[in-house]
Protein backbone atom coordinates (compact mmCIF):
# COMPACT_ATOMS: atom_id res chain seq x y z
CA UNK A 1 0.00 0.00 0.00
CA UNK A 2 1.04 3.77 -0.81
CA UNK A 3 1.25 6.12 1.84
CA UNK A 4 1.82 10.17 1.64
CA UNK A 5 5.01 11.21 2.24
CA UNK A 6 3.07 13.94 4.04
CA UNK A 7 0.74 11.88 6.16
CA UNK A 8 1.11 12.52 9.89
CA UNK A 9 2.15 9.33 11.42
CA UNK A 10 2.38 7.36 14.74
CA UNK A 11 3.54 4.31 16.31
CA UNK A 12 4.66 3.48 19.58
CA UNK A 13 9.08 4.09 20.07
CA UNK A 14 9.43 2.11 23.21
CA UNK A 15 9.56 -1.83 23.15
CA UNK A 16 5.79 -3.56 23.45
CA UNK A 17 4.90 -5.15 26.58
CA UNK A 18 4.14 -3.76 30.29
CA UNK A 19 6.55 -1.07 31.42
CA UNK A 20 7.00 1.96 33.61
CA UNK A 21 6.25 3.99 30.82
CA UNK A 22 5.63 3.96 27.02
CA UNK A 23 6.80 6.59 24.55
CA UNK A 24 4.05 7.14 21.49
CA UNK A 25 5.54 9.38 18.35
CA UNK A 26 3.65 11.27 15.68
CA UNK A 27 5.86 12.74 13.02
CA UNK A 28 4.06 15.17 10.52
CA UNK A 29 2.70 18.80 9.59
CA UNK A 30 -0.34 17.88 11.89
CA UNK A 31 1.58 16.38 14.66
CA UNK A 32 1.07 19.29 17.22
CA UNK A 33 -2.51 19.93 15.94
CA UNK A 34 -3.82 16.23 16.48
CA UNK A 35 -1.78 16.06 19.86
CA UNK A 36 -2.95 19.48 20.87
CA UNK A 37 -6.77 18.26 20.28
CA UNK A 38 -6.69 15.88 22.93
CA UNK A 39 -4.04 17.01 25.06
CA UNK A 40 -5.39 18.98 28.23
CA UNK A 41 -3.06 21.64 29.71
CA UNK A 42 -1.25 23.96 27.63
CA UNK A 43 -2.01 24.78 24.14
CA UNK A 44 0.45 23.15 22.41
CA UNK A 45 0.49 24.65 19.34
CA UNK A 46 1.82 28.27 21.13
CA UNK A 47 4.81 26.65 22.75
CA UNK A 48 8.44 26.45 21.60
CA UNK A 49 10.56 24.00 20.48
CA UNK A 50 12.48 21.32 22.73
CA UNK A 51 9.53 21.91 26.21
CA UNK A 52 8.21 19.67 27.69
CA UNK A 53 4.28 19.75 29.02
CA UNK A 54 2.61 17.60 32.05
CA UNK A 55 -1.00 17.58 31.07
CA UNK A 56 -3.70 14.68 30.55
CA UNK A 57 -4.60 12.51 27.43
CA UNK A 58 -8.54 12.91 27.07
CA UNK A 59 -11.47 11.04 24.38
CA UNK A 60 -13.95 13.75 25.30
CA UNK A 61 -13.93 13.96 28.53
CA UNK A 62 -12.70 10.68 29.31
CA UNK A 63 -9.30 10.77 30.90
CA UNK A 64 -7.06 8.09 29.18
CA UNK A 65 -3.76 8.85 30.92
CA UNK A 66 -1.76 11.84 32.57
CA UNK A 67 1.29 12.07 30.27
CA UNK A 68 4.38 14.75 29.72
CA UNK A 69 4.50 15.64 26.16
CA UNK A 70 7.60 16.63 24.63
CA UNK A 71 7.99 18.86 21.60
CA UNK A 72 10.19 19.34 18.36
CA UNK A 73 9.34 21.81 16.18
CA UNK A 74 10.03 21.58 12.62
CA UNK A 75 13.09 21.20 11.12
CA UNK A 76 14.44 21.17 14.66
CA UNK A 77 13.44 17.06 15.27
CA UNK A 78 14.92 13.66 14.41
CA UNK A 79 12.77 13.59 10.93
CA UNK A 80 13.26 17.15 10.27
CA UNK A 81 9.40 18.05 10.58
CA UNK A 82 7.04 18.47 13.75
CA UNK A 83 7.45 15.95 16.29
CA UNK A 84 5.81 15.13 19.67
CA UNK A 85 6.62 12.35 21.59
CA UNK A 86 4.01 11.51 24.32
CA UNK A 87 5.45 9.99 27.70
CA UNK A 88 2.41 8.02 29.16
CA UNK A 89 2.29 5.29 31.73
CA UNK A 90 3.23 1.66 30.11
CA UNK A 91 0.77 0.02 30.29
CA UNK A 92 -0.30 -1.84 26.81
CA UNK A 93 -3.97 -1.36 27.18
CA UNK A 94 -3.24 2.61 27.60
CA UNK A 95 -0.92 2.65 24.65
CA UNK A 96 -3.54 1.19 22.33
CA UNK A 97 -6.24 3.24 23.97
CA UNK A 98 -4.03 6.73 23.22
CA UNK A 99 -2.32 5.36 19.47
CA UNK A 100 -6.46 4.61 18.60
CA UNK A 101 -7.97 8.18 19.71
CA UNK A 102 -4.87 9.73 17.57
CA UNK A 103 -5.50 7.49 14.75
CA UNK A 104 -9.36 8.87 15.00
CA UNK A 105 -8.06 12.35 14.95
CA UNK A 106 -5.92 12.08 11.39
CA UNK A 107 -2.66 10.36 11.78
CA UNK A 108 -1.93 6.81 10.93
CA UNK A 109 0.21 4.15 11.37
CA UNK A 110 3.42 4.35 11.22
CA UNK A 111 4.96 1.66 8.37
CA UNK A 112 8.84 -0.03 9.36
CA UNK A 113 11.11 3.06 9.47
CA UNK A 114 9.17 5.22 8.56
CA UNK A 115 10.52 7.92 11.01
CA UNK A 116 14.26 7.81 10.28
CA UNK A 117 13.13 7.05 6.48
CA UNK A 118 11.67 10.50 6.41
CA UNK A 119 14.93 11.82 8.46
CA UNK A 120 16.74 10.82 5.09
CA UNK A 121 14.13 12.18 3.05
CA UNK A 122 14.53 15.64 5.06
CA UNK A 123 18.20 15.44 4.70
CA UNK A 124 18.58 15.16 8.31
CA UNK A 125 21.01 12.61 7.40
CA UNK A 126 22.52 10.13 4.28
CA UNK A 127 21.38 6.35 4.04
CA UNK A 128 24.45 4.66 5.26
CA UNK A 129 23.82 7.14 8.59
CA UNK A 130 20.16 5.83 8.49
CA UNK A 131 21.38 2.07 8.22
CA UNK A 132 23.42 2.72 10.99
CA UNK A 133 20.51 3.74 13.18
CA UNK A 134 19.59 0.27 13.02
CA UNK A 135 23.09 -1.18 13.77
CA UNK A 136 23.35 0.92 16.82
CA UNK A 137 20.25 -0.04 18.23
CA UNK A 138 20.91 -3.82 17.45
CA UNK A 139 24.40 -3.13 18.88
CA UNK A 140 25.09 -5.67 21.81
CA UNK A 141 28.85 -4.90 22.31
CA UNK A 142 30.94 -2.19 23.46
CA UNK A 143 32.74 -2.86 19.70
CA UNK A 144 30.01 -2.81 17.37
CA UNK A 145 28.32 -0.03 19.52
CA UNK A 146 31.33 2.42 18.71
CA UNK A 147 31.46 0.97 15.01
CA UNK A 148 27.62 2.19 14.46
CA UNK A 149 27.77 5.34 16.44
CA UNK A 150 30.53 6.70 14.32
CA UNK A 151 28.74 5.62 11.12
CA UNK A 152 25.75 7.26 12.68
CA UNK A 153 27.95 10.41 12.96
CA UNK A 154 29.13 10.39 9.02
CA UNK A 155 32.64 8.75 9.52
CA UNK A 156 32.13 6.32 6.74
CA UNK A 157 29.71 8.72 4.77
CA UNK A 158 31.86 11.00 4.52
CA UNK A 159 35.15 9.23 3.38
CA UNK A 160 32.64 7.93 0.62
CA UNK A 161 31.39 11.24 -0.60
CA UNK A 162 35.12 12.56 -0.47
CA UNK A 163 36.54 9.56 -3.09
CA UNK A 164 33.20 10.76 -4.92
CA UNK A 165 33.76 13.82 -5.17
CA UNK A 166 37.31 13.34 -6.38
CA UNK A 167 35.99 11.56 -9.33
CA UNK A 168 33.33 13.71 -9.91
CA UNK A 169 35.82 16.47 -11.08
CA UNK A 170 37.46 14.60 -13.78
CA UNK A 171 34.08 13.11 -14.90
CA UNK A 172 32.47 16.33 -15.37
CA UNK A 173 36.38 17.27 -17.40
CA UNK A 174 35.58 13.84 -19.74
CA UNK A 175 32.13 14.93 -20.35
CA UNK A 176 33.00 18.38 -21.21
CA UNK A 177 35.41 16.92 -23.96
CA UNK A 178 32.68 15.24 -25.45
CA UNK A 179 31.16 18.97 -26.98
CA UNK A 180 34.80 19.65 -28.70
CA UNK A 181 35.27 15.76 -30.04
CA UNK A 182 35.93 17.14 -33.30
CA UNK A 183 38.89 19.80 -31.90
CA UNK A 184 40.98 16.74 -30.55
CA UNK A 185 41.07 18.85 -26.77
CA UNK A 186 42.27 16.82 -23.51
CA UNK A 187 40.72 18.79 -20.66
CA UNK A 188 41.48 15.86 -18.34
CA UNK A 189 44.91 14.77 -17.73
CA UNK A 190 45.07 10.59 -18.40
CA UNK A 191 47.97 10.67 -16.28
CA UNK A 192 46.42 12.56 -13.18
CA UNK A 193 43.16 10.64 -13.79
CA UNK A 194 45.34 7.30 -13.56
CA UNK A 195 46.81 7.88 -10.31
CA UNK A 196 43.48 9.47 -8.73
CA UNK A 197 41.81 6.00 -9.61
CA UNK A 198 44.66 4.03 -8.85
CA UNK A 199 44.55 6.04 -5.32
CA UNK A 200 40.62 5.41 -4.92
CA UNK A 201 41.01 2.07 -5.47
CA UNK A 202 43.26 1.65 -2.72
CA UNK A 203 40.95 3.03 -0.11
CA UNK A 204 37.83 1.17 -1.85
CA UNK A 205 40.52 -1.87 -1.67
CA UNK A 206 40.90 -1.36 2.08
CA UNK A 207 37.22 -0.69 2.92
CA UNK A 208 36.07 -4.35 0.87
CA UNK A 209 38.74 -6.11 3.32
CA UNK A 210 37.39 -4.76 6.49
CA UNK A 211 33.90 -6.11 5.77
CA UNK A 212 35.36 -9.83 7.27
CA UNK A 213 36.18 -7.59 10.46
CA UNK A 214 32.94 -5.80 10.26
CA UNK A 215 30.77 -8.65 9.92
CA UNK A 216 32.17 -10.54 12.80
CA UNK A 217 31.73 -7.10 15.11
CA UNK A 218 27.68 -7.12 13.79
CA UNK A 219 27.16 -10.65 13.90
CA UNK A 220 29.27 -11.78 16.55
CA UNK A 221 32.64 -14.21 16.22
CA UNK A 222 31.28 -17.92 15.64
CA UNK A 223 33.50 -20.26 17.60
CA UNK A 224 32.58 -24.05 16.90
CA UNK A 225 33.06 -26.39 20.23
CA UNK A 226 34.02 -29.44 18.70
CA UNK A 227 35.72 -33.44 19.73
CA UNK A 228 34.52 -36.60 20.16
CA UNK A 229 31.26 -37.87 22.02
CA UNK A 230 31.53 -37.28 26.12
CA UNK A 231 34.70 -35.17 25.62
CA UNK A 232 32.48 -32.47 27.38
CA UNK A 233 31.44 -29.74 24.67
CA UNK A 234 28.02 -29.54 26.32
CA UNK A 235 29.36 -28.72 29.93
CA UNK A 236 31.84 -26.30 28.38
CA UNK A 237 29.08 -24.46 26.81
CA UNK A 238 26.87 -24.76 30.04
CA UNK A 239 29.87 -23.40 32.16
CA UNK A 240 31.08 -20.47 29.64
CA UNK A 241 27.41 -19.37 29.35
CA UNK A 242 26.70 -19.97 33.45
CA UNK A 243 23.40 -21.80 32.86
CA UNK A 244 22.43 -25.31 31.68
CA UNK A 245 21.83 -24.39 27.92
CA UNK A 246 22.73 -27.87 26.97
CA UNK A 247 21.77 -31.13 27.61
CA UNK A 248 24.41 -33.26 29.58
CA UNK A 249 24.71 -36.79 29.57
CA UNK A 250 26.96 -39.52 29.75
CA UNK A 251 25.00 -41.48 27.35
CA UNK A 252 27.19 -40.88 23.84
CA UNK A 253 25.89 -38.58 21.28
CA UNK A 254 23.14 -36.78 23.04
CA UNK A 255 24.08 -33.94 20.96
CA UNK A 256 22.03 -34.49 17.91
CA UNK A 257 21.82 -30.68 16.48
CA UNK A 258 23.84 -28.00 17.24
CA UNK A 259 22.49 -25.38 20.19
CA UNK A 260 24.21 -21.79 20.62
CA UNK A 261 24.13 -18.94 22.11
CA UNK A 262 26.60 -15.47 22.97
CA UNK A 263 29.13 -14.16 25.41
CA UNK A 264 30.63 -11.22 25.59
CA UNK A 265 35.01 -11.37 26.42
CA UNK A 266 37.16 -8.05 26.08
CA UNK A 267 33.53 -6.25 24.68
CA UNK A 268 33.57 -9.13 21.74
CA UNK A 269 30.65 -10.56 21.10
CA UNK A 270 31.24 -14.46 20.69
CA UNK A 271 28.79 -16.98 19.19
CA UNK A 272 29.40 -20.52 20.77
CA UNK A 273 28.47 -23.38 19.30
CA UNK A 274 27.81 -26.45 20.83
CA UNK A 275 27.64 -29.41 18.00
CA UNK A 276 27.14 -33.38 17.54
CA UNK A 277 29.95 -35.32 18.95
CA UNK A 278 32.59 -36.51 15.89
CA UNK A 279 32.39 -40.35 15.31
CA UNK A 280 31.40 -42.48 12.90
CA UNK A 281 27.54 -43.77 13.92
CA UNK A 282 24.93 -46.03 12.39
CA UNK A 283 21.82 -43.72 14.12
CA UNK A 284 20.97 -41.85 11.27
CA UNK A 285 19.49 -39.12 13.05
CA UNK A 286 23.29 -38.69 14.93
CA UNK A 287 25.11 -38.97 11.25
CA UNK A 288 23.14 -36.02 10.19
CA UNK A 289 24.30 -34.40 13.13
CA UNK A 290 27.92 -34.82 12.77
CA UNK A 291 27.75 -33.66 9.60
CA UNK A 292 26.56 -30.93 10.68
CA UNK A 293 29.01 -30.34 12.91
CA UNK A 294 32.08 -30.71 10.26
CA UNK A 295 29.74 -28.10 8.35
CA UNK A 296 30.09 -25.90 10.69
CA UNK A 297 33.74 -26.14 11.86
CA UNK A 298 34.43 -25.06 7.96
CA UNK A 299 32.03 -21.81 8.94
CA UNK A 300 33.31 -21.03 11.78
CA UNK A 301 36.21 -18.54 12.43
CA UNK A 302 37.46 -20.34 15.84
CA UNK A 303 37.57 -24.11 16.49
CA UNK A 304 37.72 -25.09 20.30
CA UNK A 305 38.64 -28.82 20.09
CA UNK A 306 38.04 -30.80 23.56
CA UNK A 307 39.68 -34.02 24.03
CA UNK A 308 38.91 -36.11 26.63
CA UNK A 309 41.99 -36.62 28.99
CA UNK A 310 40.42 -39.96 30.48
CA UNK A 311 39.92 -41.32 27.16
CA UNK A 312 41.99 -40.19 24.50
CA UNK A 313 45.73 -41.58 23.16
CA UNK A 314 48.16 -39.77 22.55
CA UNK A 315 48.06 -41.04 19.07
CA UNK A 316 44.09 -40.22 18.54
CA UNK A 317 44.61 -36.68 19.48
CA UNK A 318 47.48 -36.55 16.96
CA UNK A 319 45.63 -37.48 14.55
CA UNK A 320 42.59 -35.03 15.58
CA UNK A 321 44.97 -32.05 15.62
CA UNK A 322 45.90 -33.04 11.59
CA UNK A 323 42.54 -33.12 10.35
CA UNK A 324 42.20 -29.61 12.34
CA UNK A 325 45.55 -28.33 10.53
CA UNK A 326 44.29 -29.13 6.91
CA UNK A 327 40.79 -27.10 7.46
CA UNK A 328 43.34 -23.88 7.72
CA UNK A 329 40.93 -22.28 10.50
CA UNK A 330 42.34 -20.82 14.09
CA UNK A 331 41.66 -23.84 16.76
CA UNK A 332 42.91 -23.76 20.48
CA UNK A 333 43.16 -27.71 21.91
CA UNK A 334 41.78 -27.74 24.92
CA UNK A 335 42.54 -30.66 27.50
CA UNK A 336 39.31 -31.48 29.02
CA UNK A 337 38.67 -33.51 32.42
CA UNK A 338 42.34 -32.48 34.41
CA UNK A 339 41.19 -33.80 37.06
CA UNK A 340 40.76 -37.32 36.31
CA UNK A 341 43.17 -37.10 33.37
CA UNK A 342 45.65 -40.05 32.56
CA UNK A 343 48.95 -39.46 33.73
CA UNK A 344 50.49 -41.22 31.31
CA UNK A 345 48.70 -38.96 28.44
CA UNK A 346 49.68 -36.03 30.39
CA UNK A 347 53.50 -36.78 30.42
CA UNK A 348 52.71 -37.98 26.48
CA UNK A 349 51.29 -34.30 25.89
CA UNK A 350 54.46 -32.72 26.83
CA UNK A 351 54.89 -33.16 22.99
CA UNK A 352 51.97 -31.22 21.79
CA UNK A 353 52.66 -27.23 22.46
CA UNK A 354 49.44 -24.82 23.02
CA UNK A 355 47.09 -27.42 24.73
CA UNK A 356 45.00 -25.37 27.21
CA UNK A 357 43.63 -28.28 30.28
CA UNK A 358 40.66 -27.71 32.09
CA UNK A 359 37.75 -29.32 33.77
CA UNK A 360 34.54 -27.85 32.08
CA UNK A 361 32.46 -29.73 34.85
CA UNK A 362 34.16 -28.14 37.74
CA UNK A 363 34.47 -25.15 35.88
CA UNK A 364 38.68 -24.81 36.77
CA UNK A 365 41.10 -22.72 34.16
CA UNK A 366 38.22 -21.51 32.10
CA UNK A 367 39.82 -18.07 32.39
CA UNK A 368 43.01 -19.14 31.03
CA UNK A 369 40.46 -20.80 28.19
CA UNK A 370 38.99 -17.49 27.75
CA UNK A 371 42.57 -15.63 27.96
CA UNK A 372 43.25 -17.76 25.07
CA UNK A 373 40.45 -17.41 23.01
CA UNK A 374 41.58 -13.38 23.06
CA UNK A 375 44.64 -13.82 22.38
CA UNK A 376 43.89 -16.10 19.12
CA UNK A 377 40.38 -13.35 17.84
CA UNK A 378 43.26 -10.49 18.29
CA UNK A 379 41.68 -8.01 19.79
CA UNK A 380 43.35 -5.43 19.13
CA UNK A 381 42.77 -5.77 15.09
CA UNK A 382 39.10 -4.03 16.85
CA UNK A 383 40.08 -1.47 18.69
CA UNK A 384 40.95 0.38 15.09
CA UNK A 385 40.10 3.70 14.37
CA UNK A 386 40.28 3.63 10.90
CA UNK A 387 36.26 2.92 9.05
CA UNK A 388 35.47 -0.61 9.29
CA UNK A 389 32.36 -1.78 6.82
CA UNK A 390 29.46 -3.61 8.87
CA UNK A 391 26.75 -3.49 5.84
CA UNK A 392 26.58 -6.25 3.21
CA UNK A 393 24.78 -3.53 1.02
CA UNK A 394 27.75 -1.02 1.23
CA UNK A 395 29.94 -3.81 0.65
CA UNK A 396 28.39 -5.02 -2.63
CA UNK A 397 28.50 -1.25 -3.64
CA UNK A 398 31.83 -1.04 -2.59
CA UNK A 399 32.81 -4.54 -4.88
CA UNK A 400 31.03 -3.20 -7.73
CA UNK A 401 32.80 0.43 -7.64
CA UNK A 402 35.88 -1.21 -7.81
CA UNK A 403 34.99 -3.06 -10.91
CA UNK A 404 34.42 -0.47 -12.69
CA UNK A 405 37.36 1.61 -11.30
CA UNK A 406 39.18 -1.13 -12.41
CA UNK A 407 37.56 -0.92 -16.27
CA UNK A 408 38.58 2.78 -16.14
CA UNK A 409 42.40 1.25 -15.86
CA UNK A 410 41.77 -1.14 -18.68
CA UNK A 411 40.85 1.79 -20.46
CA UNK A 412 43.33 4.08 -20.70
CA UNK A 413 45.64 1.51 -21.00
CA UNK A 414 43.72 0.35 -24.45
CA UNK A 415 42.93 3.73 -25.10
CA UNK A 416 39.35 4.18 -25.07
CA UNK A 417 37.65 6.86 -26.42
CA UNK A 418 36.12 9.69 -24.51
CA UNK A 419 32.79 8.44 -24.40
CA UNK A 420 33.29 5.21 -23.18
CA UNK A 421 35.14 6.41 -20.60
CA UNK A 422 33.15 8.52 -19.14
CA UNK A 423 30.74 5.60 -19.12
CA UNK A 424 32.89 3.49 -16.51
CA UNK A 425 33.25 6.52 -14.44
CA UNK A 426 29.43 6.80 -13.99
CA UNK A 427 29.57 3.74 -13.16
CA UNK A 428 31.78 3.96 -10.06
CA UNK A 429 30.25 7.19 -9.31
CA UNK A 430 26.65 5.68 -9.64
CA UNK A 431 27.70 2.57 -6.85
CA UNK A 432 29.68 5.04 -4.61
CA UNK A 433 26.17 7.16 -4.64
CA UNK A 434 24.19 4.26 -4.02
CA UNK A 435 25.84 3.85 -0.56
CA UNK A 436 24.97 6.92 0.40
CA UNK A 437 21.93 7.29 -1.03
CA UNK A 438 22.70 10.36 -3.70
CA UNK A 439 21.63 7.55 -6.13
CA UNK A 440 18.34 5.78 -4.79
CA UNK A 441 15.49 3.87 -6.02
CA UNK A 442 12.40 3.97 -4.14
CA UNK A 443 12.41 -0.10 -4.47
CA UNK A 444 15.93 0.51 -2.34
CA UNK A 445 14.66 2.53 0.37
CA UNK A 446 11.98 0.21 0.58
CA UNK A 447 13.97 -2.78 0.91
CA UNK A 448 16.20 -1.01 3.94
CA UNK A 449 13.46 0.42 6.02
CA UNK A 450 11.28 -2.33 5.85
CA UNK A 451 14.38 -4.19 8.37
CA UNK A 452 13.60 -1.16 11.15
CA UNK A 453 11.24 -2.21 13.80
CA UNK A 454 8.52 0.24 13.43
CA UNK A 455 8.26 3.31 15.73
CA UNK A 456 11.95 4.01 14.08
Amino acid sequence: MHYAIDDTIVALSTPEGTGAIAVIRLSGKEAIAISNRVFKGKDLTRQPSHTLHYGSIRDGEKVLDEVVVSLFVAPHSFTGEDVVEISCHGSPFIVRQIIQLLLKHGARLATAGEFTKRAFMHGRFDLAQAEAVADLIASDSEISHKTALNQMRGGFSQEIKDLRAQLVHFASMIELELDFVEEDVEFASRDDLRRLVEDILRVVNALINSFALGNVIKNGVPTVIAGKPNAGKSTLLNALLNEEKAIVSDIPGTTRDFIEDEILLGGISFRFIDTAGLRETTDKVEAIGVERTYAKMKQASLIIFLFDLTEETITSIQKDINVLENLGIPFIRVGNKIDQAQPDLLKALESIPDIVYISAEKRENLEGLKDKIMALVDLNKFSTSGTIVTNVRHYDSLVKTKEALEDVLKGLDSGITQDFLAQDIRHALHYLGEITGEITTEDLLGNIFSKFCIGK
